[in-house]
């Protein structure tokens, strides 16, 4: 480290003022060229050169500090401020206020700017009130910078157009429109309507305020020769694009670039913002070539904002064009690029970038690493996390909070809890980003108690949640599917306001649908005023959860009544409906709609379409979706592998299990079950049982339903006793499945002895469940065992049990006709049974069906 920037001999040759004249003239320097630790060691090196540092370079060593920041070193020229006594003048006294600020001491600012209002003549200068009047805005102080201003009011000191300012942007919002229509009469009565910069301040908060057209009448009532300040254009096509006018912010700049205003940097940031919220790629391009024209295509800002247009619409090859042409590249143009790729899903291009910036020499910032991070996250590269974690330690930005809080997401996406935890845990400061993403990544990995113990222990640190947080809190309860908890949360929500939040209003509709409560979902989401797509597909996911799919589907329509379209979550959950009610011309309404529509290609769509098709009757066309699909998780292999086994191809379902193992899918429990079951419907006894003890070459522990499949192959196929001693051998308790499958095959092969063993396991487990006696009773009956059988029934009479009747459907021109055993509600019952007893008859009499007309 060099400690002087000068040549010893050339300061020897100077004379003592000369050359503390050198010193303050080269500290001046070096901080205008931005060397600002450079120019601290050379103040700090010099022996007695502090006390005979010009007054005029302080405020210059004050903005080093604050700049770097550096407060130890901020305090140490403090004292030698006040060792001069120059703590009187307002100049520096308004750079010491800034630099306790900027370097994160409000008390220190506080403290200096006390001192001052002690001194008449320095409690005048406006400037140093309009310094503490930025440090509270900065430390989100807002109340106190209210009072602050009142009370230069009360003191008679005279606000000027950067006070006002500053106050302006205290609105946002959160803060009363009442109080900001307040600070605007104070504007009008002092005149200042007039300046430009109060101009662009008003602007600003009526925009963050929600009241564009406001902002609008500000712009309008400025005078026309004013209105070549571009500043001024600005600040309302900003304003108009946050509020949701991206259209109006695009004419505005065609008015601007019409009228001859000399456009700026932040005007072609602003439009391209406008254009790519609005999705108008047209516009966009247009305005791109202007960038060019005008030669801002090298500006930092405005070519971020074009990356950011193009990949907001997946436009990546205009977006790596655009990043190609700019001749020198700043860490901001970096960053856009990497964070195109990372949003549109293409991590490894992403990685790319990162690593010819690296290779460029070119220093990486937070934003930079937070972008890497959230790859490592999407690919679950824990040890590209765990090198980036290793390179954030050796760099003075790992304190930063927004990096730790990706490093916490980073290891909990990645399985890696206990680190997580570590990192959150050394966090010196825990913002609410920080606290949410430890709570999501144990909702992620099932932690559910533990979340909801973090967001009590948050609580503790009067961190106020946002609605972000607040839904993870809701996911938390739902996991636990408590619904006394959910509901008390649901409370805490609508205390807060935040109940009308969509992702709030999401979240609670999911919660109370795990907890089998579709009534109050629906309530929930009736009081939502703002229904966005996220609304509408919790609403539908909840009824098809819950067994009513006929509601779901019912929602399909009022949704695209709203105007809005569905997506894949939607074309699911809509599927999954379809599904369990097997109504084909449905299923293929929604397969043109994801057609017509081109909505992309998404692998649970995918998924959820061959699920439809086999369990509509339609298997070729589950088997030519399998074969089109360019991708296909484990989760598509085994929808396939059950559709066959669903259809009794059960050596179809076995050849393409072997296709699935040579294309390097590993079978999960899923593909094992669904396997068994169709060897079990087909009666393959020995291959049923090699795939069963396939699970263990697969470290796949076998789960209930397994055995119950085991145990129902072997019973179909009359080894009962085998059966038995399968069920003796279980290592895990056996449950009602199991015997209730030994029961039935014990009374198709009339096996009373094993079948009262099993059945008396099963009245042991339900003795109230009328199901059970009925198997047994049908196995005495056909048994011959009236006796036995008489008794039972008697038992059944005094427990008054029945069996639920079974019940079948079909689909008939579109409309769904279901039957129940021993019904006759259905309409058409006389139809039904005039039809059955004419086939009767036709059979005994052996006749054609095609010769006698029914």
């Amino acid at each position: 480290m060099r400690f002087l920037i000068f040549k010893p001999r050339e300061f020897c040759t100077l004379n003592p003022i000369n050359a503390l004249v050198f010193i303050n003239s080269k500290i001046k320097s070096l901080i205008q060229q931005g060397n600002h630790l450079e120019a601290l060691l050379t103040y700090s090196k010099q022996p007695h050169f502090p006390l005979h540092t010009s007054k005029f370079t302080f405020p210059l060593l004050l903005k080093a500090c604050a700049f770097i920041p550096n407060l130890q070193i901020g305090k140490i020229i403090h004292g030698t401020i006040i060792k001069m006594g120059l703590q009187y003048d307002p100049f520096i006294t308004t750079s010491l206020i800034n630099m306790y600020v900027k370097c994160g001491s409000l008390c220190g600012a506080v403290q200096v700017f006390d001192f001052m209002s002690e001194w008449d003549d320095l409690s005048q200068d406006v400037t140093i009130w309009n310094a503490m009047l930025d440090g509270y805005i900065r430390n989100e102080l807002n109340e106190e910078c209210m009072c602050l201003f009142k009370r230069m009011q009360e003191l008679g000191v005279k606000s000027d157009e950067y006070s006002l300012s500053i106050l302006l942007g205290l609105f946002n919002g959160r803060m009363g429109l009442a109080k900001a229509k307040e600070v605007h009469c104070y504007v009008i009565r002092n005149s200042f309507g007039d300046d430009p910069f109060v101009v662009t301040a008003l602007i600003d908060m009526y925009s963050n305020c929600g009241r564009p057209k406001d902002a609008w009448y500000i712009f309008e009532s400025v005078e026309d020769k004013d209105k070549d300040n571009i500043v001024i254009w600005n600040a309302l096509i900003g304003g108009l694009s946050e509020n949701g006018l991206w259209r109006n912010s695009t004419e505005l700049y065609s008015l601007a670039k019409n009228r001859g205003c000399k456009l700026m940097s932040t005007t072609y940031s602003s439009t391209l913002k406008a254009c790519s919220e609005g999705e108008d790629i047209d516009f966009g391009r247009q305005v791109h070539l202007d960038v060019v024209k005008m030669g801002f295509e090298n500006d930092p800002y405005v070519c971020t904002s074009v990356l950011s247009m193009y990949s907001r619409v997946g436009l990546l090859v205009d977006a790596d064009r655009a990043f190609g042409s700019v001749l020198n590249k700043e860490v901001e143009v970096w960053n856009s690029m990497i964070s195109a790729y990372v949003g549109n899903g293409r991590i490894d291009d992403a990685l790319c970038v990162y690593y010819e910036m690296r290779s460029r020499a070119i220093p990486s910032d937070s934003f930079t690493l937070s972008y890497i991070l959230i790859s490592c996250s999407m690919t679950e590269s824990n040890y590209l996390g765990r090198a980036i974690h290793g390179e954030l330690i050796k760099k003075p930005i790992q304190n930063n909070v927004a990096l730790q809080s990706a490093l916490v997401t980073m290891y909990s996406k990645c399985g890696m809890l206990k680190d997580a935890l570590e990192v959150f845990s050394r966090m010196e400061e825990k913002d609410v980003v920080a606290w949410g993403s430890m709570i999501s990544g144990l909702c992620q990995n099932k932690k559910f108690n533990l979340a909801l113990e973090m967001y009590k222990e948050m609580e503790t640190h009067n961190v106020n949640p946002d609605a972000d947080l607040m839904a993870m809190v809701i996911n938390a309860s739902a996991g636990l599917e408590s619904l006394e908890l959910g509901c008390s949360i649901h409370g805490i929500t609508v205390k807060s306001g935040e109940e009308l939040d969509s992702s709030v209003s999401s979240s609670l509709v999911d919660m109370y649908s795990n907890c089998g409560q579709p009534e109050m979902a629906e309530k929930v989401f009736s009081g939502v005023p703002y229904k966005n797509l996220v609304v509408w597909n919790s609403l539908i996911s909840c009824y098809s959860k819950n067994d009513l799919p006929e509601l779901s589907l019912d929602l399909l329509p009022q949704l695209v009544q709203q105007g809005l379209y569905l997506d894949a979550v939607t074309l699911t959950s809509a599927l999954a409906a379809v599904s369990s009610l097997a109504i084909l011309i449905k299923g293929k309404a929604i397969h043109c709609y994801q057609i017509r529509y081109q909505i992309l290609e998404d692998s649970q769509v995918e998924n959820a379409l061959i699920d439809m098709y086999t369990k509509s009757g339609c298997l070729k066309y589950a088997e030519r979706m399998f074969q089109y699909m360019s991708k296909r998780n484990l989760v598509t292999w085994n929808t396939m592998i059950a559709g066959y086994g669903s259809h009794s191809e059960c050596m179809k379902a076995i050849n393409l299990f072997n296709e699935m193992r040579k294309s390097g899918v590993t079978p999960d429990a899923v593909t094992f079950l669904s396997l068994i079951s169709s060897c079990n419907h087909a009666g393959l006894v020995d291959e049923g049982l090699k795939l069963f003890h396939l699970m263990e070459e697969y470290r796949i522990k076998p789960q209930m339903d397994h055995y119950i499949n085991v145990v129902d192959l072997l019973g179909r196929a009359g080894r009962l006793n085998d059966a038995y001693n399968f069920i003796q051998d279980l290592e895990m308790e056996s449950d009602r499945g199991v015997w209730l499958c030994l029961l039935s095959a014990c009374r198709v092969h009339q096996n009373v002895e094993l079948g009262e063993i099993a059945a008396n396991n099963l009245l042991k487990m339900d003795p109230n469940r009328g199901s059970n006696y009925v198997q047994l009773l049908n196995l005495y009956v056909e048994a011959g065992m009236k006796k036995e059988a008489a008794s039972l029934r008697v038992l059944m009479r005094q427990k008054g049990l029945k069996k639920h009747p079974g019940c079948s459907w079909i689909e008939v021109k579109n409309k769904l006709e279901v039957f129940f055993s021993s019904d006759s509600s259905s309409p058409k019952t006389i139809e039904i049974y005039e039809i059955l007893q004419n086939l009767r008859s036709i059979m005994k009499k052996g006749g054609d069906y095609e010769t006698e007309a029914i």
